[in-house]
């Protein structure tokens, strides 16, 4: 893990060396484009939070949010609407519905589709690829009902805790979507729905792997039919990992 977790930085610090000249500053074209022309304008201020570690960091935590977090959630997604068949058949429908086949799916297609978007939330829950979240720094010390948690100690918010809480969601251990919709069909909210992390500080990544999620499940539903080879009764839901991330097991699938 901390050999490519090094690979991973020299890759991003390579990037980052690009010549100053070969910059557009009114038409960056990536992240570190950006990062590296606020770095040029703070290069006098001593207390810039725009520095190369901070650049590497940063890069990194969204290169993890948008793709092993993704791919993960999305292979466990699928494997739930093979599971559950009649899921699928309705999340179909909407897309036939709101987006049809003539255009691909946009992020402004999800408020007008609260049952795939329910799905989705659903997914993440029942997915739960980060058990333990992602760690956080105490600033101070802190005062935890009799416990004192010194300042500079990580604490790691165990979301696995929250998404199955029966106070919160009934029948936690059951995939099923409709918890996330009113009497109208309509999406609503939970306070104990956390994506990647939670507390002030959360992961950098959310609103990426949001939309990614949306576009990717939408795209590949509305263009392919997809079951499982076996009956689905025989497909486990059991992850193949569970650790500090949850990884579902491998599975077949047809697409048509």
């Amino acid at each position: 893990m901390f050999h490519n977790a090094d690979a991973l930085k020299r890759l991003v610090s390579g990037r980052a060396k690009r010549p100053q000249d070969s910059l557009g500053p009114s038409s960056p074209d990536s992240y570190i484009d950006c990062f590296l022309l606020q770095t040029d304008q703070e290069k006098q201020n001593p207390d810039t939070e725009f520095t190369t570690e901070n650049l590497v960091m940063t890069t990194l935590e969204l290169f993890f949010a948008g793709t092993e977090t993704v791919s993960t959630t999305l292979r466990c997604g699928i494997l739930l609407l093979m599971k559950y068949p009649e899921i699928k058949e309705k999340v179909h429908k909407e897309i036939d519905r709101v987006i049809g086949r003539s255009r691909l799916p946009a992020t402004e297609d999800r408020i007008r589709m609260p049952y795939t978007d329910a799905v989705i939330h659903e997914v993440h829950r029942f997915a739960d690829v980060i058990p333990m979240s992602l760690p956080h720094v105490t600033t101070q010390d802190v005062q935890f009902r009799v416990y004192v948690i010194p300042k500079g100690t990580y604490v790691h918010p165990l979301l696995r805790t929250v998404y199955l809480d029966s106070e919160e969601h009934k029948t936690p251990e059951a995939f099923a979507p409709e918890r996330l919709l009113n009497e109208n069909g309509c999406f609503k909210k939970q306070n104990a729905f956390m994506l990647l992390s939670a507390g002030k500080w959360v992961c950098l990544g959310e609103g990426l792997v949001r939309m990614e999620l949306f576009l990717f499940f939408t795209t590949a539903l509305q263009r392919f039919a997809l079951s499982s080879p076996v009956d689905p009764q025989q497909l486990s839901l059991a992850p193949d990992i569970s650790n500090l991330g949850k990884v579902p097991q491998r599975y077949q699938l047809c697409q048509h």
